[in-house]
This record gives C-alpha cells, sequence and structure tokens, in this order.
C-alpha cells in the first residue's frame, strides 16, 4: 500500500505538549495531492502492535465522570489559551468536498450549511468568502469559540448565525429550522464527543438535514501516529484517549462510523481512510497520519418509505 507525498508540518503550534499537537494540528492541515485514500486502513509495525497491546490499564471511573462533566469548560479554557491562533483557516474544504458547490440545482441556488462544532471559524469564514450564494448556521460546545465567531469582522447575520450548542442534547432545532439544511459538515468534531454520546449527536443533526442532504465527516483515523504517541494514563476506553488538557480525541475505524450512521438512518455515499506522511523538519519526524473522511445522505421520503 502506497503512503502518501510528504507534507510539512505548520509551524504555528506552540502552546501544546508534542503529542498533543500531532492530535490536534491537523484539523487545520490542507489536503495535498498524492496522498492515498484507501478501503483498509493503516497496518500497524510489531513494535507498535506491541505498544498498543500493552495499553490495558484505563483511568478510574471517577475520571471518566470528571472529564465528562468538564468537557466543555476544557473546551473554553483551550479556546481562552489560544484564542484564534491554533488552528488555521480551512481553504481546502471546497477542494476537498465537491458537494459544497455540486449539490445546487443551479448555479445560483442558495446553499445552506450547519458546520457542527465551529470553534472560531476557520472553516465558515473562508466559505463565506469563497461563496456569496450560502448561509451558514455554526455551532460550538464552547460559548468561548462562539464569541470569537461573532467578534469576527467577516460574521455578518444575514448570513451567519452562531450559537453554543452541545451536541449530545441540545435540540438543534431551536436555531436551525428542522429539514432545512443541505450540508452539515462535522470536521475534526465527533471524535471529540464519548463514544456513547455520539449517535444523539447524529440524531440531533439529521433532525434539521433535508432528505437527500449530505454529511460531509473528516476525522482521527484509527492508528494514526497521534494515537500512539498518548502516554500512560491517557486511555479512557477502546481507540479514546485524553490530551493534557482535558480535552478528550476518539480516533475512528471506517466499519465503527458506518454501523454509527447506519443507525441514526444515514446512508453511506463514501467512506475511506486518507494516508499520508507529515513532515516536521525542525524535529526531524516524518509520521504516518492516518483520517476518515467519509459522506453520508439523509434518504429522501421516497427512499425510506
Amino acid at each position: 500500500m502506497a503512503l502518501s507525498t510528504t507534507e510539512s508540518f505548520p509551524d504555528d503550534i506552540k502552546t501544546s505538549p508534542p503529542e498533543e499537537n500531532l492530535a490536534l494540528k491537523d484539523d487545520m492541515c490542507p489536503c495535498v495531492p498524492g496522498r492515498t485514500k484507501t478501503s483498509t486502513g493503516r497496518v500497524l509495525t510489531a513494535e507498535e502492535a506491541d505498544r498498543l497491546g500493552g495499553e490495558r490499564a484505563l483511568v478510574s471511573d471517577f475520571k471518566l465522570m470528571k472529564l465528562e462533566k468538564e468537557a466543555q469548560k476544557n473546551w473554553d479554557l483551550f479556546y481562552k489559551r489560544n484564542t484564534t491562533n491554533f488552528f488555521k483557516d480551512r481553504h481546502w474544504t471546497t477542494r476537498e468536498f465537491e458537494e459544497l458547490k455540486a449539490c445546487r440545482e443551479f448555479e445560483s441556488q442558495r446553499l445552506v450549511l450547519l458546520e457542527a462544532g465551529c470553534g472560531v471559524g476557520n472553516c465558515i469564514f473562508p466559505l463565506l468568502e469563497d461563496d456569496l450564494n450560502i448561509f451558514v448556521y455554526a455551532c460550538d460546545f464552547s460559548p468561548r469559540a462562539i464569541e470569537f465567531v461573532k467578534q469576527n469582522p467577516l460574521y455578518c447575520p444575514e448570513r451567519c448565525c452562531a450559537f453554543q450548542c452541545d451536541l449530545t442534547k441540545d435540540d438543534m432545532r431551536e436555531n436551525v429550522p428542522e429539514g432545512s439544511v443541505d450540508v452539515v459538515t462535522l470536521i475534526f468534531v465527533l471524535s471529540a464527543i464519548h463514544p456513547d454520546k455520539m449517535k444523539l449527536a447524529l440524531q440531533n443533526i439529521s433532525r434539521v438535514l433535508k432528505p437527500g442532504g449530505i454529511v460531509l465527516f473528516r476525522d482521527y483515523g484509527l492508528h494514526d501516529h497521534a494515537m500512539l504517541r498518548f502516554k500512560a494514563g491517557s486511555k479512557l476506553g477502546e481507540n479514546f484517549y485524553v490530551r493534557q488538557d482535558g480535552t478528550r480525541s476518539y480516533f475512528f475505524s471506517k466499519e465503527f462510523l458506518a454501523e454509527l450512521f447506519a443507525d441514526t438512518g444515514l446512508q453511506p455515499v463514501s467512506n475511506d481512510y486518507v494516508l499520508r506522511e507529515t513532515v516536521n523538519k525542525k524535529e526531524g519526524l516524518c509520521v504516518p497520519r492516518v483520517f476518515l473522511q467519509s459522506k453520508f445522505t439523509k434518504p429522501s421520503q421516497s427512499q425510506s418509505s
């Protein structure tokens, strides 16, 4: 299986320890030509398999409950520390997900998009600049992140509605009309949610998605290098880890993701691993990265009947 072409690390991450840089920084990496899309995941080396196999000790139930209870606070503190400086703008989004333009029936059709987990707007503002016929609903778990979105000079209530929301319990329909959204983006978001609550988040999103609408998903894949760099005492469950700042990250297999979306009634369009090598020239590192990039659709009424 061929690996992708190499790609350099962005240099603007200064606040997190190395293993956390790897787990978060790819939220801002562009997708480059030559990376490998494949239906099969990355094969571990013998050393890596031994390392993962030795991770049997999980954190205590008390810590698990504490992390869940403090999840919003930990993300709010993340944005307090980093403000709008941590992630680069995602100008690659329209290149990678052609549905953001191709799903229109005619060129001037107004497209309604929901970015679930918008952070400080690194995806929505490039989209709003690039496409004048788009309206964006943007929500995030962190109230501080939403404040940063609203303070952005590009924020315009006529074209964007940002609001705080816990995807796992707050009814999305209080801010977004039911069945009104053409495209939902879930980009490095679902991995931050406890696996037991992921289905609740997808059900919430599905209610505001139009029949025939698309969910665009990109997140950390199973056996990504960041997963292998977590230290002892970081494992919360199968493929689920906590960073030193209390934020959490799940690493997806395509089988788990497919089942999760199927249980929500969303049908797969594509579901592939993306493999590439990332180079940190300063540290002389060349590491294998694994992401899962997928598209799901909500069946039309005729399909679901």
